[in-house]
């Protein structure tokens, strides 16, 4: 089995968001965690096994985390530590919770932490997203898919194009085939020149 950087599209560098535990506040607002008082655990699965989990407890303005983290196959420690929350209105009403990022010197407000020694956002852990490490190809490839079950066509460009959707203009269906059409070139073309350079 690969590891971190192995697959498709891999450009090196920093780890990617996908790879790291998130622990997303509008979810744990969704579930009513953020009330004073609350304690709380969350989990985080894989293939529908607990892979870790998360003790939180809210009080007026933060959540207490409470977890065991360990570095290298190293001995667990127990660390607990306040995450500051901050709130912003929302334009139909309501209010919208924000963490307040923990790590040293940030204060970032943002809606995710990415677990490690500590959570914190993906500035602090140096993390990219996982579309920034795909190259040219791959990123055609995964926007003409995308426009591809738009259109209810099946995936990959080596397959048949399927033809307008019903209820779909044809203004709309010209426009997205179009832009298909130039990510399917841009794939074809960085494939070439991939192809080209190993020869």
């Amino acid at each position: 089995m690969g590891g971190a950087g192995s697959g498709r599209g891999f450009q090196g560098g920093r780890a990617t968001t996908s790879e790291m535990l998130a622990l997303d506040v509008r979810r744990v607002q969704r579930d009513g965690l953020l009330l004073p008082g609350r304690a709380s655990t969350w989990k985080w699965a894989r293939n529908g096994e607990k892979v870790a989990s998360i003790q939180m407890r809210a009080e007026a303005g933060r959540v207490i985390l409470d977890y065991s983290s360990r570095s290298n196959g190293g001995e667990w420690q127990a660390i607990e530590y306040p995450v500051s929350l901050e709130w912003t209105g929302c334009t139909l009403g309501g209010r919208r919770a924000w963490f307040l990022c923990p790590g040293k010197g940030c204060g970032r407000r943002v809606a995710i932490l990415f677990g490690g020694s500590i959570f914190a956002c993906r500035h602090c852990h140096k993390l990219v997203y996982a579309c920034q490490r795909e190259d040219a190809n791959y990123r055609a490839l995964r926007r003409s898919d995308r426009i591809r079950d738009r259109l209810g066509w099946p995936a990959g460009i080596a397959n048949p194009d399927g033809g307008k959707p019903k209820g779909m203009h044809w203004r709309t269906f010209e426009r997205l085939t179009a832009e298909h059409d130039a990510f399917v070139q841009v794939s074809l073309a960085a494939t070439v020149k991939r192809f080209a350079l190993r020869i």
